[in-house]
């Protein structure tokens, strides 16, 4: 599932209506998704065991440029890992509004987070997001919105919703459907396991886009059919409008689906996040305690309860300025592999590369200027918003500039530079 699924996609109706939404909904994994898979689908199999983004960046623009890579990934983890009790957090309140007052939904969101960091340092196995029957159970309620649309044409044109508080625009919901289109690198990573990947790769990631477009669509067109106006939309509404649609059960069934969906992506992402501070520590990048393995999960647990730190410390920013945040410094990291698969193919044209982008080196040029330009609309954004008394935009610049800084105190501290470890690390588990 492509960060969460359907979950989380209201805003986007909220800020730009229904018409525009939809729109966007369509058009942007045209140039925000494929263009960032077929990049990694090329980086990850010309370069499937260098330790990941900040090693391809590393390999082709330097130190400097790869701890820079690191940095951003690392920093955008935490604000995207803060969405997902979020939005837990915002089904839960549908079903039992108590928990919206006095900051128990903070706790509860917290709770989340402590209970991740145990399972994933214990090493308790928990059934994947990527399962397709849990796909399938959780896409089940918006499958029922459609099959029950015809039902209900025109019926909620004037039905009494609760009063929205959200303040997304059209920028606000473009940024959301971009956050919402996250997650392609993953299936990126097996272009080398396909038969003929040059042929069968690019095919395989339009048909995989054009079935999650849709699931994001259908269920928005069924309910504009039904006249529900586009004000009533904000994170968490899929539940009281699954209600109205199709009763008390079907308002059950999104709650414990956006519920499942945010506890799930957060479990199923403590590890993977956990690994990039592990792979630092082993290449001397970050002190050593952060490559600390339980000695029977073999889970880095130093990183994952650092990481929980922070993931909890970000818990009180709101879903939309989360989302502005993650893909700000998300997109910084994103242009550097972009430069980096440029580079390469300057400087190592004979690279083994089972996958390549299509279209020589113009296609791999080319690929990368849409979702450079829509990034420009982050940093747009991230003007009108505010944290700590200051825009979200220059706060993220001082997370970015922390990262220069953070190299050279690095390379103070350590002036050799960073060596391959002589023993070989101890795989995480």
């Amino acid at each position: 599932m492509v960060s969460g699924g359907t979950y989380g996609t209201e805003d986007i109706v909220h800020g730009a209506g229904y018409g525009r939404a939809i729109l966007i909904l369509l058009v942007t994994p045209l140039l925000w998704s494929l263009p960032t898979a077929f990049m990694i689908g090329e980086l990850s199999s010309a370069l499937p065991h260098e330790g990941g983004y900040y090693a391809w960046v590393r390999r082709a623009l330097g130190n400097f440029w790869g701890f820079q890579e690191a940095w951003l990934s690392l920093v955008a983890s935490i604000f995207d890992m803060a969405i997902y009790p979020t939005l837990f957090v915002a089904y839960l309140t549908r079903m039992f509004p108590w928990f919206q007052v006095n900051n128990r939904g903070w706790w509860v969101a917290l709770a989340v987070v402590v209970a991740c960091a145990i399972l994933n340092i214990a090493g308790v196995k928990v059934v994947s997001l990527t399962s397709l029957w849990l796909f399938v159970a959780l896409s089940a309620p918006f499958a029922a919105v459609v099959i029950l649309m015809p039902f209900k044409l025109g019926a909620l044109a004037n039905a009494v919703t609760k009063p929205t508080t959200s303040t997304v625009d059209i920028l606000g919901g473009l940024l959301i459907c971009m956050w919402n289109y996250m997650g392609w690198d993953n299936a990126s990573t097996i272009a080398t396991e396909v038969e003929r990947p040059q042929r069968t790769y690019p095919r395989a990631m339009l048909v995989a886009v054009c079935i999650v477009a849709l699931s994001y669509v259908l269920p928005f067109a069924a309910m504009w059919a039904t006249g529900l106006t586009a004000t009533a939309w904000e994170t968490g509404s899929w539940a009281d409008i699954a209600g109205l649609m199709g009763g008390p059960l079907l308002r059950i069934g999104v709650v414990l689906g956006g519920m499942i969906s945010g506890f799930g992506m957060f479990n199923a992402l403590v590890m993977s996040y956990s690994r990039l501070p592990l792979a630092m520590a082993q290449d001397g990048m970050l002190p050593k305690a952060f490559g600390k393995l339980h000695p029977k999960s073999k889970a880095p647990w130093v990183a994952i309860v650092a990481l929980a730190v922070c993931w909890a410390m970000c818990l009180g920013l709101g879903f939309a300025r989360l989302v502005t945040l993650d893909i700000l410094l998300y997109g910084g990291s994103l242009a550097l592999e972009f430069v980096a698969l440029i580079v390469l193919r300057f400087r190592e044209p004979n690279l083994n590369r089972p996958f390549r982008v299509p279209g020589g080196l113009p296609g791999a040029i080319a690929i990368g200027i849409p979702p450079v330009l829509l990034l420009a609309f982050s940093i747009i954004r991230s003007e009108h918003e505010s944290i700590l008394g200051m825009s979200s935009f220059a706060f993220g610049m001082i997370l970015i500039a922390a990262g220069f800084v953070a190299y050279f105190v690095n390379h103070a501290v350590k002036p050799e530079g960073w060596a391959v470890p002589k023993r070989k690390p101890q795989p995480a588990a």
